[in-house]
């Protein structure tokens, strides 16, 4: 075959319904590329800078200065203000709880909340995803800021918080930043840590941004993402239970930690207070019932009802009229400062140490929002670019974490609230952080009595519809056993080994999974409906006819490295010959003959005799070939490729030694339907051989457009005796 022109073969009919000879189609030429100019192009487009790409690219960049100027000031406004005041309020009692999850003290979460807001509004593409604290993040930092702390020497969080006792920490923050060093107690050292963590995921994404690498979002699939939130909320509410009966005990640290937290739990249950107790049940009494309420009419709710921030409200009153803080020893949320304290560098010395946990992190985070945003963008009808919401998820993160920030993502709750009470533009966002703001500037001190057990309450309510996910599994289990099977595993380690291992196993396994579709993928004989030129699995589908002499195979996988040896042997067992074992007994045949000098009579036996002495004898070269699961005699086989999507160079490699396999038995191979990617394949693997045609031209009889096209030519190949079937 001359893959100069790269000729495929077709046939027609003419106008008397007669088929005639095969038509050759000519390939268009490829223009090869020289690497130099390539790249000097390619250069020239990214490093010139005229106005109007300089403009593009601001514009790019800050998203609002796109939609602000065409801004619908009568028709968005409302919407927007009552989304974003009603996200503010319900902000306000998470992100003091969800300061707990981070081992961080409750002013940290609203500056999160805070400056994230913002900066999102500023650089995000999406325009409904509410962005912020989300419980999966705030545990990963949570537990490296627990790490830190006890690497440090704070190893409880009722440690002293004066600095004496504790040089370890004083000495590694001073290697960092001196203003850490100075008076840095075990909540200064605690944000200093989960800002530096911050710090790095921010830089991480935005890099990620820059190599243009938003694509990796569509190898974390639904299932895994499900099955990781899933996992990582059982460790969350385990985290909690300390905090609903008032224990104070170190949060473990390793694999594991769901076991060793209710250890410990069962351990120190009798130094329970009472007092925590008595609140985290009524708070759960209020809430559980209130939230059901939401969800059930939230259809008929202009707004949901903020319970959580009225339970808050009565909780700091009660414990602070109570004195539940000083009488009965409950946990409160302590001294809340108003106003921002001044910007604070990383500690540079810790990075090393967080590196690894940062990536987790920051993978984490941008597979939520990238997921959220694309879904609401398509429910709306607008687009998002994915590399922008690396860059505005990065920022968020880079810049917040030098005013004491941790890590921020899209979270679904607030989301689906924001989207739900009219929001129609990321104006929505700022309005929100003016809300934040009121509350950082004047209303934070007033928590200062509101008991831990009751942001512990709040984080558990929220948590309902991840832990609702295990009601499904029987339903995933029908749709797609794989799909259940990845959201097991990973929802299995995630909870009970460890949270970063099980987004780690997650991915694997969900590699693993797609490698084994084409590990199993088996090759099928086709037949032909009876009233058309279709071919379809026999197995499947009744009433198929197969050709005289000829099989016809699909393999529906690609054939590369990792399965082509099992491609090789599906295609054997299938056709009912083996051509190695073939010919091994061949020769052992050939060599036996030779000992007993019978060569020549053995040659000029009768096929009535050679089926009587049990197939053991050899078939002379290009006699037909009997299927050892079939009556039928075959000379040819069409392998059909409209399946295999691309081959490398073992797959081309198989392929010819199908061909050469079979060929010394006498059965030629031919392939058909290949896409024009798997012709590059079979032209750069070498898999054309120097011979001619009958027409005395190349051999273009090697792949066809159609299996029709490949069996019309078949039959007019010369029979074994050297006659023709049919004229070339």
């Amino acid at each position: 075959m001359n893959h100069g022109d790269s000729h495929c073969a077709t046939a027609e009919d003419d106008a008397d319904g007669n088929q005639q000879r095969p038509l050759t189609l000519e390939r268009v030429e490829k223009e090869t590329k020289n690497f130099k100019s390539m790249v000097s192009h390619r250069l020239k487009k990214h490093c010139s800078c005229t106005p109007k790409k300089a403009k593009s690219k601001i514009l790019g960049f800050f998203p609002i200065l796109r939609w602000l100027p065409r801004y619908q000031l009568r028709d968005w406004l409302l919407g927007d203000v009552m989304s974003g005041l009603i996200v503010g309020i319900l902000l306000v009692p998470q992100s003091i709880a969800y300061s707990l999850l981070a081992s961080q003290d409750p002013i940290y979460g609203l500056y999160t909340s805070f400056f994230s807001s913002i900066i999102y509004a500023l650089l995000g593409t999406s325009r409904h995803i509410s962005v912020g604290i989300f419980g999966v993040l705030c545990l990963l930092v949570g537990q490296v800021v627990d790490r830190e702390l006890a690497l440090a020497g704070y190893l409880t969080e009722s440690s002293s918080s004066s600095i004496s006792g504790n040089d370890s920490a004083i000495l590694l923050a001073g290697q960092g930043n001196i203003s850490v060093a100075v008076g840095c107690d075990r909540s200064c050292y605690a944000i200093t840590v989960g800002a530096t963590v911050t710090f790095i995921a921010g830089v991480y994404q935005v890099l990620m941004g820059l190599f243009q690498v938003g694509f990796v979002s569509v190898y974390l699939s639904d299932s895994l993402l499900s099955g990781f939130a899933t996992g990582a909320s059982l460790t969350i509410l385990t985290s909690q239970i300390k905090y609903l009966l008032g224990l104070k005990i170190p949060r473990p640290q390793g694999w594991f930690t769901l076991f060793k937290t209710w250890y410990s739990l069962f351990a120190n249950l009798g130094n329970t207070n009472i007092c925590d107790l008595v609140t985290s049940l009524v708070c759960l009494l209020i809430l559980i019932p209130t939230k059901e309420i939401n969800d059930r009419f939230k259809a008929k709710l202009k707004a949901p009802i903020p319970f959580e921030l009225f339970v808050v409200i009565i909780a700091t009153l009660a414990s602070h009229f109570g004195h539940f803080n000083t009488d009965y020893g409950s946990g409160v949320a302590g001294d809340i400062p108003t106003g921002f304290l001044p910007p604070q560098l990383p500690m540079w010395s810790l990075i090393p140490n967080v590196a690894v946990d940062a990536f987790s992190i920051a993978i984490v985070g941008f597979a939520i929002t990238v997921s959220l945003s694309e879904m609401f963008a398509k429910k709306h009808g607008y687009t998002v670019d994915a590399n922008q919401e690396m860059y505005a998820i990065g920022f968020c993160n880079i810049l917040p974490s030098f005013f004491r920030c941790f890590t921020t993502s899209a979270a679904l709750t607030k989301t689906l609230v924001k989207e739900s009470t009219g929001c129609q533009t990321q104006m929505s966002g700022l309005v929100t952080a003016l809300v934040l703001l009121l509350v950082l500037l004047v209303i934070a001190p007033l928590f200062y009595s509101l008991q831990k057990c009751v942001l512990a309450v709040i984080i558990l309510v929220n948590l309902r519809g991840a832990l609702k996910k295990f009601t499904d599994v029987p339903r995933m289990w029908r749709v797609n056993r794989v799909d259940a099977s990845i959201w097991l595993i990973t929802m299995a380690t995630s909870a009970l080994v460890n949270t970063e291992l099980g987004l780690l196993v997650g991915v694997l396994v969900s590699a693993f999974c797609v490698l084994g579709r084409t590990q199993q993928a088996q090759v099928l004989e086709l037949g032909r409906a009876t009233n058309r030129e279709h071919y379809e699995d026999l197995s499947s589908y009744r009433g198929l006819r197969t050709h005289p002499g000829v099989a016809v195979f699909r393999y529906d996988a690609p054939i590369y490295y990792a399965n082509q040896s099992l491609f090789k042997k599906s295609l054997y067992r299938c056709a009912g010959l083996d051509p190695v074992k073939e010919k091994t007994r061949r020769i052992k045949f050939q060599k036996k003959n030779k000992q007993q000098g019978e060569t020549e009579e053995v040659q000029n036996m009768k096929s009535e005799e050679k089926e009587a002495a049990g197939k053991e004898e050899e078939v002379e070269a290009g006699a037909t070939v009997t299927l050892m699961n079939s009556s039928r005699s075959i000379r040819s086989l069409v392998i059909d490729c409209s399946s295999i999507l691309f081959l490398d160079t073992a797959g081309v490699n198989a392929l010819k030694e199908v061909r050469k396999d079979y060929g010394e038995l006498g059965i030629k191979v031919v392939l058909a339907q290949c896409s024009a990617s798997v012709l590059d394949d079979l032209e750069r693997g070498g898999y054309y051989p120097d011979q001619k045609g009958c027409d005395g031209g190349d051999d273009n009889k090697m792949i066809y457009f159609t299996i029709a096209d490949a069996i019309y030519s078949i039959q007019s190949l010369p029979t074994p005796n050297g006659d023709y079937d049919k004229k070339c």
